[in-house]
């Protein structure tokens, strides 16, 4: 495995110095590589890039994201994204083409408070970003409890190809759905969950620590 350098920075430290690629939140100053945000360096094979610990979710196209139903309108609902921006999933893309505001009841799929998992289909800062749930996994969520994070902490919660979020369900026995905006929906035994919010607790206040998995697996192995 390629050896990673992760270490806290603030905004005009030295990363690393030399034929590395700047990546999120990095620019080059002659040799070196400068952090332009707070957060956790780092550098794995020849990029450098900075995972920022805090700032407000923008949506971004193919984003999967959870959302809560906030109103309904005669052609769609409103969804509140934990963000500035506001939500839409058009009816149609739920009913279908022949989709009728006449005929087809909105209330019948998803209602007020109902959270969702979708993605972001279209977005461009004009106006509020279009969603959709078409795709395996999709939809309305049945239920689970709701713990907000910081969307820049979302990378440190899903972890390496998956490996943070996978081991704290398959430790908890709970079903986890998380949004790159920084809503997450944990469902399970309540012992489990309990377990589980903690956990994504702990990973929001330590997202900085290089050490951060081990961490979080001590205390799900842990009677705490």
């Amino acid at each position: 495995m390629p050896e990673i350098i992760r270490k806290q920075v603030i905004p005009g430290d030295v990363i690393a110095s030399g034929d590395y690629r700047p990546g999120s939140f990095v620019e080059r100053r002659g040799n070196d590589l400068i952090a332009l945000r707070v957060g956790l360096a780092e550098v794995i094979r020849s990029d450098a890039k900075v995972i920022p610990l805090s700032g407000s979710y923008i949506p971004r196209v193919e984003d999967q994201i959870v959302g809560k139903v906030v109103n309904t309108t005669g052609y769609g609902w409103e969804i509140d994204i934990n963000s500035c921006f506001l939500g839409y999933l058009p009816a149609q893309f739920v009913f279908g083409r022949d989709f009728s505001p006449a005929t087809h009841d909105l209330n019948s799929r998803f209602a007020i408070g109902d959270l969702l998992l979708a993605k972001i289909e279209a977005f461009d800062r004009s106006r509020d970003p279009q969603l959709s749930i078409r795709g395996p996994g999709f939809g309305k969520i049945p239920r689970g409890e709701l713990v907000r994070i910081s969307p820049t902490k979302v990378p440190r919660l899903i972890g390496k190809k998956g490996y943070m979020v996978k081991m704290i369900g398959n430790m908890t026995h709970c079903d986890i759905r998380v949004g790159q905006n920084g809503l997450v929906v944990l469902a399970g035994p309540p012992e489990g969950v309990l377990k589980a919010v903690k956990a994504v607790e702990l990973i929001e206040q330590e997202a900085h620590m290089a050490d951060l998995t081990q961490k979080v697996e001590a205390f799900l192995s842990s009677g705490a």
